[in-house]
């Protein structure tokens, strides 16, 4: 789902207004040396509007939080990042569409935040401090957990897991089946549960197994660690969408 962009501009122009920076008038009759400034607006107005804001920050520029400094918030202004990170953010929302065009790439973009829940979810917050590979591993983490919940077992996980619930044979007590498709008897559902087994033995022998062994391994460049989530979020999406069978 695209960000409403004037929606997103009118929450980033409110945030600045209430956050607008000042000196404070010196006392009658002192000099007060600072380098603090205080804000026009009311705090619980500006905590209020920062909520909505991190939200859209986090769409539009997933590591603000580890690329801008924040050490002027310590001695300038609580809100001094947060303020860099709306400026920057307006700029892509309103260039960002000039920009591909230009430069000759329109191809469609891939955003983590429109993933399927349990992968994005289960690796946001490594993904915004810049933690790719260990986010992508927290990632097939949350799917296996959650496909163990939907089928009420913690004796198999991983690539014997997906065998096992995307198996053709009927299910059995303590055995239950997914179906990513009705039962019909047909070629097709067999085939499309080999497909669901397969492509999650794929996944977690090939992406999530070496990335667990991070330390050794150098960090994934984000575009690879977009489609390597993306893979998680295709999995995690039949698991949620597949019939029970038990």
């Amino acid at each position: 789902m695209a960000i409403d962009t004037a929606w997103a501009r009118q929450e980033f122009t409110n945030f600045l207004t209430l956050t607008e920076l000042y000196h404070r008038a010196d006392p009658p009759g002192m000099t007060v040396v600072s380098s603090r400034l205080s804000n026009r607006g009311p705090a619980a107005e500006i905590m209020a509007s920062a909520q909505v804001v991190e939200q859209i920050l986090d769409r539009v520029l997933p590591r603000w939080r580890s690329e801008i400094p924040d050490s002027q918030n310590r001695t300038v202004n609580r809100w001094v990042q947060h303020r860099e990170a709306v400026q920057r953010a307006m700029v892509v929302l309103d260039r960002e569409a000039e920009v591909r065009e230009k430069l000759g790439d329109h191809a469609p973009q891939l955003s983590a935040a429109t993933l399927h829940p349990w992968a994005w979810e289960g690796a946001r917050s490594l993904w915004q401090s810049g933690h790719f590979r260990e986010a992508v591993t927290a990632a097939a983490r949350k799917v296996n957990a959650e496909t163990q919940n939907k089928v009420g077992r913690r004796d198999v996980t991983e690539s014997a897991l997906f065998k096992e619930v995307f198996s053709v044979d009927e299910p059995r007590p303590g055995r239950p089946r997914l179906h990513a498709v009705p039962d019909d008897g047909s070629k097709t559902f067999g085939s499309v549960q080999r497909g669901v087994a397969s492509f999650a033995e794929g996944c977690f022998a090939a992406i999530r197994n070496p990335n667990s062994h991070e330390a050794e391994l150098s960090e994934l460049p984000e575009h690879e660690a977009l489609e390597q989530l993306a893979a998680f979020s295709v999995l995690a999406r039949w698991v949620d969408t597949a019939t029970l069978a038990s």
